[in-house]
């Protein structure tokens, strides 16, 4: 009998500074994930950063993904904003359009979206955004997977649509017993413990289920787990967790190459 190996990728908001202001550490993860949601100018991220990490993930052969957000750069695109859907559109095949050159120039491109902050929240039950969200992708390049939160209309509208689709689980992340995030402004809604993040890791990876913020547990059937660029040691949670899975025997690679 052949045994089931699970599988596993890991991925990371990178390219978060802008300007004269950095925000986490891109090179210490990009040695750690397989995969790498950039940002794209609009939530975060400027050219040269956008060209940097680029570089350095065709160089480690890190996936490269489109983290697109609303145009927010003062609140770090986690306000929601009620955006006419041509409108989103059009701004997601710009956001994508520009990483993809600076992929394209450090002979890479980009192969997945994944939405970002209040965008990412906003899919998971607004079709109409969630719809615009994806013609851009069909539009762009119909050959890119889409990064989202299991039983999202996101999700949802871009399988009909015809586009890969791929689950993920947050292993740095409090859940709801509905399997939705815990709210940033709750208590329960980052876990920085290492420990606790690579066996919530670990539980995700091979039994499908995840702890909940009240004791509880969900399923969660995930293909890639995001650990947070930005959390306070994110370098050495992201060792943890990889580390941690391939004691169990998960294979950690990306979802699509």
């Amino acid at each position: 009998t052949v045994s089931h190996v699970p599988v596993m990728d890991l991925n990371s908001d990178l390219g978060e500074g802008f300007g004269a202001w950095s925000l986490g550490d891109d090179d210490a993860m990009l040695e750690v994930v397989t995969s790498a949601n950039v940002a794209c100018g609009f939530h975060a991220g400027d050219p040269g950063i956008m060209r940097r990490v680029c570089a350095k993930a065709a160089a480690l052969e890190v996936t490269i993904g489109a983290q697109v957000g609303y145009r927010d750069l003062a609140g770090f695109g986690r306000r929601p904003i009620g955006i006419a859907p041509a409108e989103l559109t059009d701004e997601t095949i710009y956001q994508l359009a520009a990483l993809d050159g600076f992929a394209r120039v450090a002979g890479s491109r980009v192969r997945y979206v994944k939405p970002h902050g209040a965008l990412y929240n906003t899919v998971v039950t607004d079709s109409g955004q969630a719809s615009a969200l994806v013609e851009a992708v069909v539009r762009y390049d119909s050959s890119l997977a889409v990064l989202g939160l299991p039983g999202s209309e996101f999700l949802r509208i871009a399988e009909e649509a015809g586009l890969a689709t791929v689950r993920e689980a947050f292993a740095d992340r409090g859940y709801t017993a509905e399997g939705h995030l815990v709210d940033r402004r709750l208590p329960g809604a980052l876990v920085t413990d290492p420990e606790l993040v690579a066996a919530r890791s670990v539980r995700i990876a091979t039994t499908g289920e995840a702890d909940t913020a009240d004791g509880g547990s969900v399923a969660i059937e995930a293909r890639s787990l995001c650990v947070h660029g930005d959390t306070p040691g994110a370098g050495e949670l992201a060792r943890a967790v990889r580390t941690a899975l391939a004691a169990a025997g998960v294979r950690v690679e990306p979802f699509v190459r």
